[in-house]
């Protein structure tokens, strides 16, 4: 299939972190990232890891990031996610870095 077919678009994102405001208890740094394409395929760079506790307080957020949001919609203006870690406070940034389309019946 080519990006020219499909049914949906949907974006690409990366998940970086922007600064950490405390303590790395973790081992993450400034510029850790994640990438999310074609929907649902999560890439780490070889070698870097990213915290379970990070991942999982964004990963509710990326599906509707993934899609075109309204203009109003507070999740299309914000785009900053912090780590549970109160003593942490890891702070990332959502970005899109590609739009796709995708036949929504492969995805299901």
């Amino acid at each position: 299939m080519s990006d020219q077919d499909g049914d949906m678009e949907i974006y690409d994102l990366r998940v970086c972190v922007d600064r950490i405001e405390g303590r790395s208890v973790c081992g993450m740094a400034v510029g850790d990232y994640f990438d999310l394409t074609e929907s649902a395929h999560l890439t780490i760079p070889e070698g870097k890891h990213f915290c379970v506790y990070a991942l999982a307080s964004v990963l509710p957020f990326l599906a509707a990031k993934q899609r075109e949001l309204a203009s109003g919609d507070w999740l299309a203006q914000d785009s900053d996610f912090i780590c549970p870690d109160p003593g942490e406070r890891l702070v990332m940034r959502v970005t899109r870095t590609g739009k796709r389309r995708m036949n929504s019946a492969d995805l299901t």
